[in-house]
């Protein structure tokens, strides 16, 4: 009898550069992303996603967007076990188009912790979430604006994100039963 494995490698190394390289394209898409873009990659998850997605913009507009993290640790609503550096903020919110960005979207409740921190610190003129993936199973009505990749899942399983601030074959998005180390 042959078991199914409990940890299946949804993308790695270029694949995922690839979807970040899309990510930028969709973000420079509408206009106002020329009124003063900024990317705020969520501390811990997001980023090395918001460093990779500001260097592919570079890449694309010759021009970097500004780019900072969040740190939401205050913001949440549950028991966080774990400090993370002070936020850095680039420049003034206010009148911009920020970009919240961060690895995986799955309850909304990280991003809800985000857009209090965001509208904290000023007053943007849009506020946009994008993320790598997007796995479904909302607590709260949130949607991301740009999704790297549609990963359904159960409650009973973890979505793990494993990516440099540069491309490297070692990065990958995995799926794993809860209990799978």
């Amino acid at each position: 009898m042959t078991t199914t494995s409990a940890r299946r490698v949804q993308a790695r190394g270029a694949e995922i550069d690839r979807i970040v390289a899309r990510l930028a394209h969709q973000i420079l898409e509408p206009n106002e992303s020329e009124r003063g873009l900024v990317l705020l990659g969520v501390r811990r998850g997001g980023e090395a996603l918001a460093v990779r997605l500001a260097a592919a913009i570079e890449r694309i507009n010759d021009r970097a967007p500004s780019l900072g993290f969040l740190n939401i640790n205050l913001y949440r609503d549950d028991r966080v076990t774990h400090e993370l550096p002070e936020s850095q903020i680039p420049q003034e919110l206010s009148g911009r188009i920020v970009v919240i960005v961060d690895d995986v979207l799955y309850t909304g409740r990280t991003v809800r912790a985000a857009l209090d921190a965001v509208t904290d610190l000023g007053r943007p003129a849009a506020i946009r979430l994008c993320v790598l993936v997007d796995r479904g199973l909302r607590e709260l009505p949130i949607q991301p604006d740009y999704v790297g990749r549609f990963i359904p899942t159960s409650p009973n399983q973890r979505v793990s994100v494993v990516m440099a601030t540069e491309a490297a074959p070692s990065d990958e998005i995995v799926v794993a039963d809860a209990d799978t180390p």
